[in-house]
């Protein structure tokens, strides 16, 4: 009976810890730092980024800021209007460049704070992206330039000119740690088919865990009605299969729809999924269909996030496969977890679906119905 009660527990505190946070509304993106270089011998670095985290002091070791001891302070700056906010941020910029190194020939510079741009309020519950823009005069004779953005800031995604004329590069980089050497005028050089499998997995990973909440529920939604192991698989791949074309389309341009549209949607799917546990002991063929059209929908979901970042134009396509392995692992981690904390002891009793899949399936139904409805009215 404590197997019971420890694995259905452990299950239903992750569905509530889900359930706590609208999807994305207190989500800790990293700061996307995009560098330019003109003629004139100037530099400019653009920064957007989350202020209110940054100010409040949300650790980065958080995914959402309602993890954080600090979630109050948070709040209360999400709530403040643009001029006001931009006056907290001029009273902590010593404090914000001193934790920001730019480098040229491996000598650190000082950037000038240009400008700080905050958008208006909006609903409190989503969080805002606010940009800073640095710049300064690039040493003479210099060559090489570097960044790092401070740990206690959280990760950041370095943007560069590629190689090629109109070609932009993006670094992921975390815990403080230095950008490679950028050579000034000849832009970043390809990275290798390992560094971009190596890069683009881990982010297609961390978009599912621990970022992707969405995600992560209709997973889980389709683990609870699956009882065998090949039921499962061709639910996953053929997700998989799915949100990889829309994914791939959206990525090159070929087809879109607005987030506006996508975000109510994927919480739907949510909803339909676990209603569907609830009303149904078998699963049936029409599941792994209507699976499959789901995941379209998650695949454009899903190019919101590369989009952001960039795909390297060298290895566009070993990037938006590494990107498409690293969702897959995430689903499959998630799914290892669900089975360890109920599937490695429960699924062949009698009651498990009484006390499992029924509670369970309910909550994740009413958390995507409660995301679906908040995305429609913003």
């Amino acid at each position: 009976m404590k197997r019971i009660l420890f694995g259905f527990t452990t299950l239903l505190l992750v569905t509530a810890a889900l359930a706590t946070s609208p999807a994305r509304a207190h989500e800790i993106r990293p700061a996307i730092a995009s560098a330019s270089f003109d003629n004139a011998g100037r530099y400019e670095i653009e920064v957007s980024l989350n202020l209110e985290a940054v100010l409040a002091g949300v650790s980065p070791a958080h995914a959402d800021s309602n993890e954080s001891p600090n979630a109050r302070a948070y709040d209360r700056l999400r709530s403040l209007a643009p001029d006001e906010l931009r006056e907290r941020f001029q009273e902590f910029a010593p404090d914000y460049l001193a934790g920001i190194v730019i480098e040229f020939d491996g000598r650190r510079v000082a950037p000038a704070l240009l400008a700080i741009e905050v958008p208006a309020v909006g609903d409190p519950r989503v969080a805002r992206l606010s940009r800073v823009r640095l710049g300064g005069a690039v040493p003479y004779g210099a060559r090489e330039f570097r960044w790092a953005y401070a740990a206690q800031f959280g990760n950041s995604i370095l943007r560069l000119p590629g190689a090629t004329p109109g070609e932009v590069a993006a670094l992921w980089l975390s815990d403080g740690a230095r950008s490679d050497r950028y050579v000034l005028g000849v832009g970043v050089q390809p990275m290798s088919r390992l560094e971009v499998f190596r890069q683009y997995t881990a982010l297609g990973f961390t978009h599912i865990l621990p970022r992707g909440l969405d995600h992560i529920l209709f997973v889980l939604g389709l683990f609870l009605l699956a009882n065998r192991f090949k039921p499962l698989l061709w639910q996953v791949t053929a997700f998989t299969v799915a949100h990889s074309i829309t994914l791939g389309l959206t990525i090159y341009g070929v087809f879109s729809l607005s987030s506006a549209i996508v975000e109510p949607l994927i919480a739907a799917s949510i909803v339909y999924v676990a209603l569907e546990n609830l009303l149904t002991s078998r699963l049936h063929l029409w599941r792994v269909f209507i699976v499959f059209g789901f995941g379209l929908l998650h695949g454009m979901g899903f190019a919101g996030v590369l989009q952001e970042v960039g795909l390297p134009r060298a290895q566009f396509l070993a990037g938006l496969i590494s990107f498409n392995i690293g969702v897959e692992l995430g689903q499959l981690a998630v799914i290892l977890l669900a089975f360890v904390a109920v599937g490695a002891w429960f699924r062949d009793r009698p009651w498990y679906r009484a006390r499992i899949v029924l509670p369970v399936s309910a909550l994740i139904a009413l958390v995507g119905l409660y995301w679906t409805v908040e995305r429609i009215a913003r």
